[in-house]
């Protein structure tokens, strides 16, 4: 009796640990959404962002999770993240927003001198289990933003993740890098391989030189990075931006 006794108390610990580590798991919907501005019309974006959209988005259950500007905005470009409980919640959520009288007033005049966005670019992505609580946040003065996107080889982004969640995120926190989000994204028209979209955060380009120079010539990175593509490389390609928090974003 006393064996089962201590035998049903050691499953009833494990299954609570297990629905506390489920509960933890982020499964909320993200967009990834880029806005290309036609010449001379992001500064009426951004009005129409800061006094009317964010608060309509919040309206109909989107959550704002960040919006920034490209340091060097060759292509008058914003780009931001929002949340949904579902992707069903999502399409419900933008329906209801575009067919919202007042969203409907504000697009209008503020397109009277023109359209303002020349194309969309929209990105669906998960959370991964290694990321950070993706949430508001801030910590003195605005920080300099990196939106990172690895393209991987076929079949090779559970090895990127492993390495990730093993052993990189704990090196770019070592070589002075936040860590801020991470999320997976299935393929889009552009990308024909699944990717690792992540969002670190530095003080400064300079900042993020020298903290990237650490973690390049870091030996147990060195070793890890050996060890992890002993059977052939895992990313195909990799993009970086530079991106300045807006005022509204969440996340600065």
């Amino acid at each position: 009796m006393q064996s089962f006794r201590y035998y049903l108390l050691l499953v009833i610990t494990v299954c609570s640990i297990s629905t506390a580590s489920a509960q933890l798991t982020d499964t909320r919907c993200f967009e990834l959404r880029i806005y290309y501005c036609h010449p001379g019309r992001l500064d009426a974006l951004m009005e129409r962002f800061t006094n009317h959209t964010t608060r309509l988005f919040e309206k109909h259950g989107m959550q704002n999770i960040g919006y920034w500007l490209p340091v060097n905005n060759t292509e008058n470009a914003l780009y931001y993240v929002l949340a949904y409980p579902s992707k069903e919640a999502r399409e419900a959520s933008w329906k209801a927003f575009s067919e919202d009288s007042t969203w409907k007033g504000v697009q209008r005049r503020s397109e009277e001198s023109g359209k303002i966005v020349a194309r969309v670019r929209s990105i669906f992505m998960e959370a991964t289990g290694y990321s950070p609580a993706i949430q508001a946040s801030k910590q003195g003065a605005d920080r300099l933003f990196e939106l990172r996107t690895y393209t991987c080889y076929p079949d090779k982004l559970s090895n990127l993740q492993e390495r990730f969640k093993n052993h990189t995120c704990k090196l770019f926190a070592d070589a002075g890098m936040t860590n801020i989000a991470y999320w997976t994204s299935k393929a889009d028209d552009d990308k024909k391989q699944p990717t690792l979209i992540y969002l670190l955060a530095h003080k400064s380009e300079e900042a993020a030189k020298k903290s990237w120079d650490l973690f390049r010539n870091n030996p147990e990175w060195i070793k890890v990075r050996n060890a992890s593509e002993a059977a052939g490389p895992i990313v195909e390609q990799i993009e970086s931006i530079f991106l300045k928090p807006l005022p509204f974003s969440a996340i600065r």
